[in-house]
């Protein structure tokens, strides 16, 4: 396994020719389980934002017919429910109109989300994804200075005064993300941020310091038995407290 060490030095404003995303399709999914293997997708919501006039262009939302649904709970999606007759095969020709119309798809633990398109009845998306979560250097906004590194939702809403409700479906998640973009000024920046090149990195870190590469949004065991690790720019590894090693892309 190939590792490069990266040291800490200063934070480092690096300059970015690449042109900005004119429109983002924010995308949430509901689905009766946590893997394709065994469950479905059972709704998609998609708002097409425009970044430049930090407005909403279009919005979308529709149910897939599934037999069961373990994850009712939570998404309160009853399967006979999402059984009623209604022109959901319209609604991804329309998703895909959506789709062809964005330059950026953006979606909150956006690896989730994705590995559901291109499984029958859903398209294959073979545009780039933003993660909201993952990606973006929250606490780089003036707002979000003592954010976590991996906010929720929920946490990013309401550190924008964006006001929230109990419900838990596709279209409400993604109306959360618009109005955050909607009122964050600094978003062209960090969405350059959260387009930079990532690649794994490990925690270079003791059993005692363990506390900064958690409070850091390192996983543990994730993907990397016994090792502290996330997926970083190289900007972003040189700005930590501790040392990283950067590990092998393939991994």
């Amino acid at each position: 396994m190939k590792e490069t060490i990266i040291k800490k030095k200063p934070y480092e404003n690096i300059p970015r020719m690449d042109p900005l995303p004119k429109k983002l399709l924010i995308i949430d999914t509901e689905t009766t389980g946590l893997d394709p293997s065994d469950s479905q997708c059972v709704e998609v919501g998609a708002i097409l934002f425009s970044l430049h006039s930090r407005a909403v262009l279009a919005q979308q939302s529709f149910l897939l017919p599934v037999t069961t649904n373990d994850a009712e709970h939570i998404n309160k999606i009853p399967a006979e429910i999402s059984n009623i007759n209604q022109p959901w095969l319209e609604g991804i020709n329309y998703f895909n109109s959506l789709v062809a119309s964005a330059d950026l798809l953006v979606a909150h633990n956006a690896s989730f989300d994705k590995k559901w398109f291109g499984i029958d009845p859903l398209p294959q998306l073979n545009k780039p994804w933003l993660c909201t979560m993952e990606d973006i250097p929250w606490s780089m906004s003036e707002r979000l200075l003592s954010m976590r590194s991996r906010p929720s939702v929920r946490d990013l809403a309401l550190a924008y005064e964006v006001p929230v409700w109990s419900a838990h479906r596709a279209l409400t998640d993604c109306s959360y993300i618009a109005e955050v973009f909607r009122r964050c000024e600094e978003l062209e920046k960090l969405i350059l941020y959260g387009l930079e090149p990532r690649n794994l990195f490990r925690a270079n870190v003791s059993y005692d310091e363990r506390h900064l590469a958690k409070k850091a949004g390192f996983r543990w065991n994730d993907p990397i038995q016994g090792a502290w690790t996330k997926r970083l720019s190289r900007r972003e590894a040189s700005s930590l407290d501790f040392e990283v090693i950067e590990i092998n892309p393939s991994i």
